[in-house]
């Protein structure tokens, strides 16, 4: 991972358009001169006129200069969030939502029931949405980790891809129960080619933004 490549990036259009910007400041210096030179004596520029000309172009010239500061800032934001994430590499993360990846035939989510339950069914879904698992799940109020070997009921493996779980839970008054679910994975790479730093958790690439909790 190139941390440096979002910073060079930016300089680099920085200065292309300072560049633009200092000849076509010379330009219009230059015709200002001769317009000034050759102008008829008893019709001159107006002073207004060319005042706000130059007033103008200051402006223009300001906001290049606040756009490669913001772009510098930007880029900084981006290579720090880079570097904090080169840390969660070969660490377990845990992610929003109740996507995970199913991978060398391991899968594993964790799931939070708010109180005891008297029933939890638990279905394994594929990228089609089609139910490839169901079982039976802990029952008892708090944190659960449920880990899945890729194989069908009919025992036939799975191919590796990104799985959701969905659960289905009741209490003992046939109330249903909404549990928070979350994939885990390994972190295994880091991304800075986009917008914003990327990292692969399993074979699923997902925002910083994404990941709710690590562990070694």
């Amino acid at each position: 991972m190139d941390v440096s490549a979002t910073s060079s990036a930016a300089s680099t259009a920085a200065s292309s358009a300072r560049q633009t910007l200092s000849s076509n400041y010379d330009t219009f210096l230059k015709l200002l001169t001769a317009q000034l030179q050759n102008q008829d004596p008893l019709s001159p520029m107006d002073s207004t006129q060319f005042t706000q000309q130059l007033v103008m172009y200051s402006q223009v010239e300001q906001q290049i200069t606040t756009n490669d500061n913001l772009s510098s800032l930007i880029a900084l934001q981006k290579t720090a969030a880079g570097a904090n994430a080169v840390s969660y590499l070969g660490r377990t993360a845990f992610t929003q939502g109740a996507q995970t990846s199913l991978v060398d035939g391991a899968a594993t989510w964790r799931y939070t029931l708010p109180n005891d339950a008297a029933s939890v069914t638990i279905n394994v879904q594929n990228a089609n949405g089609r139910t490839v698992y169901t079982t039976t799940g802990d029952a008892n109020l708090g944190d659960h980790d449920f880990s899945w070997d890729g194989q069908n009921n009919a025992g036939v493996a799975q191919q590796d891809g990104t799985y959701t779980l969905s659960i289905a839970a009741k209490d003992a008054s046939g109330k249903t129960l909404t549990p928070t679910i979350t994939g885990i994975g390994v972190v295994k790479e880091v991304d800075m080619s986009g917008t914003e730093p990327t990292v692969t958790v399993g074979a699923r690439a997902v925002s910083l933004g994404e990941i709710v909790g690590l562990k070694n």
